[in-house]
């Protein structure tokens, strides 16, 4: 198994998502302490920053809110690269039997989830109120409409408009919302992929779900009861304390209270640069939930999808069995643990169900359902995916017969590191300070540096021009890299249907990911075969 990084205990007081460091490297393997801590120490522990910054040390470094993203620093001890993928020989299932036709280009990696179609069997989001996913949206929305896959939308965006329009407490007008989806329309084919609208406890109470279903004509309301980077309410950061008060307003929790004189005087004093605004956390019970889903599908929604975060076992089993009954399109589950807001740091390194750990709990509750002739929803899982192989793994698993129950992958983080690249080293080319290392290798024209320029340019036409650089790199990464990579492997494995994908196709590398999953280890795969196979 691989070693863990920080087996002396180092990073519980020094975290780069915090931008904190021990003086010394040898740190006590208990608190992460530096062996000898002294009075004379400029760099700032967590300890240190503590002292000096208090909750804000909870967080991703506050400087950097709207242009990063985080995610967990632990080693969680299991993850896909305990397995790897059996690969083919003799034949060929899902395509003829003929060296021509047999090629990784014939693969094919559609899907559907829930009733919608998609190119890639990745979803992309959720995408809500923080500021990184405003900025960088038409490049996200866009490079998911390209791809034909789908985006989310998520929660608090109504809520965070400072234009959206609210008539006895329900909004009634959003231009940001409305924004968001028409920016994926625009260039979306009506077939792969679509907008989903994710809304939490904030934005039932503000009557988002009406809105958008009776205006912006949306077809997916997707439910939000948490996520592997946290199992509390959103969170953001905001500059603008007329904001604040505002969306104190509306109802949200803001932390501090930018109503309070002292609170105002300290703020403009630059004792504190940003307010917290929380959400509310979800506590759903069966009847409410079933009524909830029905009320969704009496107002016009055409697929009703669910998203859930790391929760304990009981948790998970109760979400499969309402999901169930209500008889949802489609389920999302995230592992721990990363986000693209403010997601609390020590929640997401200590708090939450491992993406693996999780998907072998779902599986387990899918498979009595089952057997049970039950309904269970198409299934997705969340938590660290930015890659083919792990795409490929966790289809596979979920194949026990009849089917991948894994019908796709969510991605957040990943998508967001694509079109804030691009826009970048755009933005790096028009002022003429692209590196050299980078010039030598791929060209100083974003003509020449982003491959998919000309496929998109031959697609597309005089249109391409209203293409942003920044979707054309979310489509570069997500079709060009992603789904070439998950052709490859599939034509690997000779079959090239996704669904033919199943348990045999992988093999365990450690005991652990045996115990876990059931998929025995390399050395005993197929050692009855190989026995029958000689006995001639």
């Amino acid at each position: 198994m691989t070693e863990r990084v920080h087996d002396n205990g180092s990073y519980l007081n020094g975290k780069s998502t915090v931008g904190t460091n021990t003086r010394l490297k040898d740190a006590s393997a208990i608190s992460g302490m530096c062996s000898i801590c002294i009075r004379d120490c400029p760099v700032m522990c967590e300890i240190s920053l503590s002292a000096f910054r208090g909750h804000e040390a909870l967080y991703p470094e506050p400087a950097q809110f709207g242009t990063s993203t985080a995610g967990a620093l632990k080693n969680f001890g299991l993850d896909w690269s305990h397995f790897s993928i059996q690969a083919g020989l003799f034949e060929a299932q899902g395509i003829e039997e003929n060296s021509e036709a047999a090629i990784f280009t014939n693969a094919k990696t559609e899907t559907v989830v829930g009733g919608m179609k998609l190119k890639l069997p990745i979803l992309t989001g959720a995408f809500g109120s923080t500021e990184v996913a405003r900025v960088n949206w038409d490049g996200l929305a866009i490079g998911a409409a390209l791809a034909g896959v789908s985006i989310t939308v998520g929660q608090n965006i109504a809520g965070m408009d400072v234009q959206s329009e609210l008539t006895s407490g329900k909004v009634t007008h959003s231009p940001e919302l409305k924004r968001r989806v028409d920016s994926f329309r625009k260039f979306w084919d009506g077939k792969y992929g679509d907008v989903i609208i994710q809304t939490n406890v904030e934005d039932q109470r503000l009557g988002v779900d009406s809105y958008v279903l009776s205006k912006l004509e949306v077809n997916i309301i997707e439910r939000n009861w948490g996520q592997g980077a946290k199992a509390i309410g959103g969170e953001v950061r905001l500059k603008d304390i007329q904001k604040a008060i505002l969306l104190k307003k509306r109802g949200y929790i803001i932390i501090p209270d930018p109503e309070d004189p002292v609170v105002q005087e300290a703020f403009k004093q630059g004792v504190f640069n940003t307010f917290e605004r929380h959400s509310r956390v979800s506590i759903p019970k069966e009847k409410s939930f079933l009524e909830d889903v029905e009320s969704l599908r009496k107002q016009g929604a055409k697929k009703v999808f669910l998203k859930t975060g790391a929760y304990r076992p009981s948790a998970v089993a109760y979400t499969m069995k309402w999901a169930s009954e209500a008889k949802i399109d489609a389920l999302s589950f995230d592992g721990a643990g990363g986000g693209t807001g403010m997601s609390p740091v020590p929640m997401m390194d200590e708090m939450s169900t491992p993406t693996l750990y999780l998907q072998a709990l779902v599986l387990q509750c899918a498979q009595i359902l089952k057997g049970k002739g039950k309904y269970v929803p198409d299934l997705v899982m969340a938590g660290g995916f930015i890659e083919e192989t792990s795409i490929f793994k966790t289809i596979a698993l979920s194949n026990f017969g009849g089917g991948p129950l894994v019908k796709a992958v969510l991605m957040g983080r990943s998508p967001i590191t694509a079109a804030m690249k691009a826009g970048y080293f755009k933005q790096l080319a028009a002022e003429g300070r692209l590196p050299k290392s980078f010039t030598v290798k791929f060209g100083a024209s974003p003509d020449k540096f982003f491959i998919s320029t000309p496929e998109l340019k031959a697609k597309y036409g005089d249109r391409f021009g209203e293409i942003p650089l920044e979707s054309v790199g979310v489509y570069t990464y997500l079709m060009d890299r992603v789904g070439v990579g998950l052709k490859q492997l599939m034509a690997g494995n000779r079959k090239w249907n996704l669904n033919l994908l199943n348990r045999g196709d992988l093999m365990s590398l450690s005991t652990i990911a045996t115990q876990v999953t059931g998929i025995p280890l390399a050395h005993e795969v197929e050692n009855d075969v190989v026995k029958k196979i000689l006995d001639f």
